[in-house]
């Protein structure tokens, strides 16, 4: 009997002293970790510039995960279209591919900013003249109409916007539904416009 009393004892003094919760450690130890867990942030912070914002809007026309057959077996990568424009007469359409959809966007976002074209805006934010394009199966006719807005639809619109065309109605007269085929097609139209 005395025995087990003992037994009991020694296992509530273990519990005890094995129990140490974070606040009965030393409190100079928890200003250090602190510190140095402050000291690591600030680190961190100092090395990472703040990446600038691009002159240009864009929107994404369509992501397409893509499939190349090869001996192996297949191998998977991403398509990304995407427009971009600075709504002030530069607009421009441009495809990527890569393994990821960052790298796409960026391979998409440089070929956008070779294939830019400058369009002559009215001073009513509006094009000069009727124009109309075909680009593969898409065929695009843009007109100019005062105080009406911006009417038009697929990735035609996009590209009317991106321009910082407002008061023009875009009819697609195809059958296709292909988003980058009829936002090349407007970029085609747009070509055509003289001041």
């Amino acid at each position: 009997m005395q025995d087990e009393i003992n037994n009991t004892n020694v296992v509530a003094t273990a519990d005890t002293t094995a129990a140490v919760t974070p606040s009965s450690a030393p409190l100079g130890a928890r200003q250090d970790r602190n510190r140095d867990s402050k000291q690591r942030r600030e680190r961190r912070q100092s090395t990472r510039t703040p990446r600038a914002r691009s002159e240009f809007d864009q929107r994404n026309i369509n992501v397409r995960r893509v499939t190349r057959v090869v001996s192996g077996g297949r191998r998977f990568s991403f398509s990304v279209s995407i427009i971009i424009g600075n709504r002030k007469g530069k607009v421009g359409v441009g495809i990527g591919k890569a393994g990821d959809t960052a790298l796409a966007v960026d391979k998409a976002v440089r070929d956008a900013k070779k294939n830019m074209i400058t369009v002559p805006i009215t001073k009513n934010s509006s094009i000069p003249h009727e124009v109309s394009a075909k680009y593969c199966a898409s065929r695009v006719k843009i007109i100019p109409v005062e105080g009406r807005g911006l009417v038009a639809g697929s990735s035609v619109r996009f590209v009317l916007e991106l321009a910082g065309i407002t008061d023009v109605i875009a009819k697609i007269n195809s059958g296709t539904k292909n988003g980058l085929n009829n936002a090349q097609a407007a970029i085609e139209a747009l070509k055509q416009l003289k001041a």
